[in-house]
């Protein structure tokens, strides 16, 4: 009776009209739900769980960092030896030099990826967009078979341009400006980085992402990194608003007001 309630709940969550055999693996294949013009649809709001914001790598629990795992492949990030002397300064000098915290500037990609805040995903045939509660953030990619303008361009979130290998969104960025980090920890890279993001819809509920990072100023080789973003499942979830310039711009205003009550 256990094993019958089992297999009844598996079929009321994956239809047997959307399962397919996979003959190589021996594995059901679930097909992802699809938009009218039949590709996976991402529509939704989605959102990490883990603490790549702080530290894409492993790390132990400090004040106001909580400790997580790495999403690096390997936990290894092949920085050229300059680079890793210049992230280490990075660190230690976290609080000022991430302009994203320090003066409120946009984060940056793949950062605003995995950042505590959610997301919202608009799919069109033509473009897709990408809008973060945080600071308004809005990533525009193109999946109109369009290519990236000639550059250099160096924008804040860069230029991307998307394409469907079978139900893997592929999206090449580049045109990136060199002064955005990839977490709080000081991890970086220059003007010249490009980006290969993989969206890849698991389950209903479960997009995995992975980006492979290149960057020939800074690192030796490629390297990789990959999560799983999670669907926000409450029935009034949506985008909220955390304009991060404006709170700083308030925080500051605020204390030069207490030091002039002060004199």
């Amino acid at each position: 009776m256990r094993t019958l309630v089992i297999v009844a709940a598996a079929l009321v969550w994956f239809p047997a009209s959307a399962a397919a055999q996979s003959a190589s693996a021996g594995q059901v294949r679930v097909s992802p739900p699809r938009t009218q013009d039949g590709r996976p649809n991402l529509n939704g709001i989605w959102q990490v769980l883990n603490t790549a914001a702080w530290d894409i790598q492993d790390h132990p629990a400090r004040l106001g960092v909580p400790a997580g795992q790495g999403v690096v492949e390997g936990n290894d990030i092949p920085y050229q030896p300059w680079a890793l002397a210049k992230k280490l300064e990075n660190f230690k000098n976290r609080l000022t030099a991430d302009l994203m915290d320090a003066k409120g500037f946009l984060p940056g990609v793949p950062r605003i990826m995995y950042m505590p805040f959610p997301f919202q995903i608009v799919q069109t045939p033509k473009y897709i967009s990408i809008i973060s509660e945080y600071s308004r953030a809005v990533r525009i990619i193109y999946t109109d078979g369009s290519t990236h303008p000639r550059g250099p361009i160096e924008f804040w979130m860069g230029d991307a341009r998307g394409s469907w290998e079978g139900d893997t969104l592929v999206v090449d960025a580049v045109h990136f400006n060199g002064q955005t980090w990839f977490d709080r920890a000081g991890n970086f890279h220059s003007e010249a980085l490009h980006l290969v993001e993989r969206f890849t819809l698991i389950g209903p509920d479960h997009i995995n992402y992975e980006v492979t990072v290149e960057d020939p100023k800074v690192f030796t080789r490629p390297w990789k990194m990959s999560m799983p973003l999670y669907r926000r499942k409450e029935p009034n979830v949506r985008i909220l608003e955390y304009e991060a310039g404006l709170l700083i711009l308030e925080e500051e205003a605020r204390r030069q007001e207490e030091q002039e009550r002060g004199r």
